[in-house]
């Protein structure tokens, strides 16, 4: 009878105990293993850096296609150059002053005693980009060294945080008219049945409007005067409405990565199909205003044979995705709203 009662008492307790919540997938730039992502927002004004920390090294390669660029060390990214990896990737808002935050994530780095050994030196080497966000508060305030210690130190392989945070705190999109809309670091993964992982992470701050792929609509962009209308970038453009204004406000930011093994000039030639997400989600993208570039990271964790056609596609839709996720994420600052603001 005591054996009946408690099979009686366990079944009842399986059937009304709340069941534990299923492990969260990790769909970011971080299901590629050995990456890690840290944000570091200063409090001064909406801006910061974002990192991404391979501490073990990736073969790395970039694709800019924006007019007006601010990049540090992309030339060494170039096939044929010496250097086949890369210890960070930094992201920076602050216009090229925000470059300087790739000097902060170096010196935790060789901390670390992360990067090339030379003799009692060691030398990560961080490639960085930044985006225009001065005309968001006080442009006096940049993120610097500090900035990029920081968002090394906080670096995690948990999933990407997204939104209005890091290098996206003062990023904006639509700037067709003189009401932007909020934007930020958005990231998206995808993982195939063979192993094979490609993800993205990027922050957009871009001149033209944010267009869902799927339906064509628009998700963010230019504003009316009544702060709730999108004003359409292509109808302005056909129109011939549209006008591009002052150089360098502009840019949107990549990084896409793979678990494969790949050479960097396959790698470069990923981060080149990459830039096909942009132009399927930012419209217009890679104009005389924008400094667009998208890096990318080859892991090699993922052993054998690699496809860098395919990996390239994946890596524009994860890229996207992201750029939606960018927006739909981000929250309104300094009276600049956010798609969230306009769901009211």
């Amino acid at each position: 009878m005591r054996r009946l009662t408690v099979r009686i008492v366990a079944a009842w307790l399986a059937l009304s105990w709340p069941a534990s919540a299923p492990a969260q997938t990790n769909a970011t730039l971080t299901a590629v293993a050995g990456l890690k992502v840290g944000h570091h927002t200063l409090a001064e004004r909406p801006t910061g850096c974002t990192v991404i920390l391979a501490e073990r090294g990736a073969t790395a390669a970039v694709d800019v296609r924006g007019a007006a660029p601010a990049t540090r060390e992309t030339d060494l990214l170039r096939p044929g150059n010496l250097v086949q990896a890369a210890h960070a990737i930094v992201l920076a808002g602050g216009s090229a002053f925000g470059l300087d935050s790739a000097s902060g994530v170096m010196r935790s780095l060789e901390e670390q005693r992360i990067g090339f050994e030379f003799g009692r030196s060691h030398v990560p080497i961080v490639p960085a980009a930044a985006l225009f966000d001065l005309n968001v508060g006080d442009g006096t305030i940049r993120p610097g060294p500090d900035c990029g210690y920081q968002a090394a130190r906080a670096a995690s392989a948990r999933p990407v945080q997204e939104g209005s945070i890091g290098a996206g705190a003062g990023a904006t999109v639509g700037h067709a008219t003189r009401r932007a809309m909020k934007g930020g670091v958005g990231s998206a993964a995808i993982a195939l049945p063979d192993g094979l992982t490609v993800a993205a992470l990027v922050v957009t701050n871009s001149f033209g409007d944010i267009v869902d792929p799927a339906t064509g609509r628009i998700a963010a962009g230019a504003l009316e005067d009544d702060g709730r209308t999108f004003a359409d970038a292509r109808r302005l453009l056909r129109a011939g409405l549209l006008r591009f204004g002052a150089a360098g406000r502009s840019t949107t930011l990549g990084v896409v990565a793979t678990n494969a093994a790949l050479s960097k000039t396959e790698l470069t030639r990923v981060a080149q199909m990459a830039h096909d997400g942009l132009a399927r989600a930012v419209v217009p993208v890679h104009t005389p205003v924008d400094g667009d570039a998208i890096f990318a990271l080859a892991t090699g964790a993922r052993t054998g044979a690699a496809d860098a056609g395919q990996i390239g596609a994946l890596a524009a839709d994860v890229v996207a995705e992201a750029v939606l996720r960018s927006v739909r994420e981000a929250t309104g600052t300094a009276g600049i709203p956010a798609v969230r603001d306009l769901r009211r």
